[in-house]
């Protein structure tokens, strides 16, 4: 241990400091002073470094006050300018672009639009694929920028609420079932032809049916048999000249002179042929075509 001597002294006197024995010195000298320098060196090349790379970033992804590169923050949200690319799920609110341009969504295998309630369930799906566009939810509606119904899809039926719905297809429309429409009507100086292929056509109406050609022919085929019923009123044919050319002819023994005249006659089952026209009635000379 060293202990060290002090010496007090009055005004007036003199007296000789005794010599220190051991000497002190205070600091950091030789290789520990190097390693500090050292150090402090290298702190201040990673200051240096971390710095400029700070100035790079900011300056690479264009940062800025008011946002960072195309991406600028408003009062109303977010605004992105340019092309984008999101690796993961966006979520937002609301998505629109400028005034001046479309809004473009691309992906390179498809664009999936999810809606979800307050659980985090989907209650709609939009999904955009290579081959076909697929939508899940309980109701699709098409709106006119007057916010009118333009064709709306659910469970149970598909409503098209535009004034007139035009196919331009060269093999027309095909439906399983009824079509209920108020008209049908065919594209101008083209044919309309209702088909039923393999199974029976049926056209209803509670307060009539008007089939109208105003510059061409009405033609019904069949195969088999073409029925015009009327329950409580008249099948009326309205015409200059109706023909019949197709009846059968009955026949009867002996000569007569008809001069080329024929009457029609109607057998009881509603059967319609011709008899040679006489000076009486002929009709009943001609009874066993109806057997």
């Amino acid at each position: 241990m060293v202990r060290e001597q002090y010496t007090t002294t009055t005004p007036g006197t003199s007296l000789e400091r005794p010599k220190n024995e051991y000497v002190y010195k205070i600091g950091i000298y030789g290789w520990r002073k190097r390693c500090l320098y050292l150090f402090v060196l290298l702190l201040l090349i990673i200051l240096v470094v971390n710095f400029s790379l700070t100035i790079w970033i900011l300056k690479v992804m264009w940062f800025s006050p008011t946002g960072m590169g195309h991406l600028r923050v408003t009062k109303e949200g977010l605004r992105l300018e340019g092309e984008s690319e999101f690796l993961f799920p966006l979520y937002a609110k609301e998505i629109h672009s400028r005034v001046d341009s479309s809004l473009l969504l691309q992906s390179t295998h498809n664009v999936t639009v999810n809606a979800r309630n307050s659980n985090g369930e989907v209650t709609g799906r939009l999904n955009v694929g290579p081959k076909m566009v697929e939508f899940h939810g309980q109701q699709f509606q098409i709106n006119s920028k007057d916010g009118k119904p333009l064709f709306t899809v659910d469970e149970n039926e598909v409503v098209i609420g535009t004034d007139k719905l035009r196919v331009t297809g060269p093999e027309g429309a095909l439906f399983e079932h009824s079509v209920e429409t108020p008209l049908v009507k065919a594209e101008a100086f083209k044919q309309l032809r209702l088909e039923s292929p393999t199974r029976s056509l049926s056209m209803d109406a509670p307060r009539g049916i008007n089939i109208n050609a105003q510059a061409g022919n009405i033609e019904a085929l069949s195969q088999m048999d073409i029925k015009l019923h009327s329950s409580d009123g008249v099948l009326l044919l309205d015409a200059e000249t109706v023909r019949l050319p197709k009846l059968p002819e009955g026949t009867r023994g002996g000569s007569s002179i008809s001069q080329g005249l024929y009457e029609i006659c109607v057998c009881p089952d509603g059967k319609l042929y011709l008899s040679v026209a006489g000076v009486g009635p002929t009709c009943q000379e001609y009874s066993r075509v109806c057997q």
